[in-house]
């Protein structure tokens, strides 16, 4: 008898004969004749199949008393599946056959035993088409659905293009820390703790300073991919107070557009990966073709992006001079409309929207930096990086910070370091935008928000 457990996703390339899957109850037919349950593993659904054994009425055995009595015939397998709840855990041993006819893949497991691992409360408190919010309390559950697996399918084969082409590429991994002494960029939007017996210290907005750190230190091209933080009690479809940063940094570049010519090439390498391996399931689940894009991607400095949206009838109502939702919304459009691109970079903006570690270009005033909008929403910031100590000084007080308290962080520059540059940009973003979804709420595996810290 085999043992050993075969994901379904394995069955169809299996030889007729005995196997033993694993996973949880999806349905039950409970018929008179014959039982059917759908079992659901990680990697897909199988049909099992169950005749009920009959009662033979002519066999009779004698009492003591010589008075005949029918034979009962307990069909243990029977009575355990109608018992079975949705949602319940099971080992099933069976005979797989290959028939064309199963509707389920063209193959059904025949059942010899089955073991009952844990059952569920007859009572699921989620369906399929609950709201997000109710969903999100049993997350645990919402997962098991196959559109919802998908996503992270998804997600771990874009990570794993993403590090092989930088490993490909020279680039080190590094893993940055959470817990800050100072902050990252300002003081607004960040988590305090107490921290022993030191004081305050800070839950990271990014990698940024250790990045930095890295190119002081020689390494040249690193990556990291990391749990960031953001105290912003913002409730839009793109806003997380935690959430996974995808970040590069290095050394020796000339100027953003390096910056930008890696990160190109980075999600090419990304969503070809995706597309290959994904591609028909994303559009059987989300309606959604994958999309490789071409390079070089367009740009659009911000001054001209702005001429570009009142020409479409559009002004944008902030008053730093940066990009609203909307206004990334339309610039998306004309990109598509003109250039058949879902990607676009955006250009030399201000040092009053930027960063006081952006460099600024000596000829233009504007800095070297650049945000990339995809699909309509902005997912990452680069730039090149004020490398010289006395700019970059200048540059934080300008910005209202105090030295002081970012002593540790200018220690990077007084002691040698090369130009450079780099990028951070969201994960649970670029997912939404890749599947189409509403927000980065259904595609973060535990989101986390202003209201929310559970399970």
């Amino acid at each position: 008898m085999v043992t050993s457990r075969i994901l379904v996703k394995n069955l169809a390339a299996h030889e007729d004969g005995p196997v033993t899957v694993s996973g949880w109850v999806e349905t039950v037919r409970d018929q008179k004749k014959v039982q059917f349950v759908i079992l659901r593993d990680e990697s897909g659904d199988v049909q099992l199949v169950h005749p009920r054994a009959a009662a033979t009425a002519t066999e009779v055995v004698e009492t003591s008393d010589d008075v005949p009595v029918g034979v009962s015939v307990t069909d243990d397998v029977a009575e355990t599946i109608s018992s079975l709840t949705l949602g319940s855990f099971i080992t099933v041993t069976g005979e797989l056959k290959h028939d064309e006819r199963v509707k389920l893949g063209g193959i059904e497991i025949k059942v010899e035993s089955l073991t009952v691992k844990t059952y569920a409360h007859p009572e699921l408190p989620i369906a399929a088409d609950s709201a997000l919010d109710k969903r999100l309390d049993y997350r645990f559950l919402d997962l098991r659905q196959p559109r919802n697996t998908l996503i992270f399918r998804v997600q771990t084969t874009l990570e794993h293009a993403w590090r092989t082409w930088w490993i490909e590429n020279g680039f080190l991994e590094v893993h940055t820390p959470s817990f800050m002494a100072t902050p990252s960029e300002s003081r607004a939007e960040l988590f305090q703790l107490d921290y022993f017996d030191m004081g305050t210290a800070y839950l990271a907005q990014s990698p940024q300073h250790f990045k930095q750190m890295a190119q002081a230190a020689g390494f040249g091209k690193v990556f990291a991919i990391t749990p960031v933080f953001r105290a912003d009690p913002s409730f839009t479809s793109r806003h997380a107070a935690e959430y996974t940063s995808v970040d590069a940094e290095m050394s020796w570049i000339d100027s953003h557009e390096d910056v930008m010519a890696m990160q190109e090439q980075l999600m090419v390498a990304g969503l070809t990966a995706v597309k290959e391996k994904h591609g028909d399931e994303i559009l059987a689940a989300f309606g959604i073709e994958v999309q490789v894009p071409t390079t070089p991607f367009p740009r659009i400095p911000l001054a001209e992006a702005h001429e570009i949206l009142k020409a479409r009838g559009y002004t944008v109502p902030r008053d730093d001079g940066d990009l609203d939702p909307e206004g990334e919304r339309q610039i998306a459009a004309y990109v598509k409309e003109t250039y058949g691109h879902d990607f676009v970079f955006l250009t030399d903006y201000p040092l009053s929207i930027r960063p006081f570690y952006h460099m600024v270009d000596d000829e233009t005033g504007l800095t070297k930096s650049y945000d990339l909008i995809y699909n309509g929403v902005e997912i990452t910031t680069g730039a090149q990086r004020e490398h010289r100590i006395d700019v970059l000084e200048a540059q934080a007080t300008k910005k209202g910070l105090e030295l002081a308290g970012l002593d540790s962080y200018l220690d990077f520059f007084r002691y040698g370091i090369p130009p450079h540059g780099g990028f951070g940009m969201g994960l649970a973003r670029v997912l939404m935008l890749l599947l189409g979804e509403a927000s980065i709420r259904e595609v973060t595996f535990l989101f986390r928000g202003p209201t929310r810290l559970t399970p």
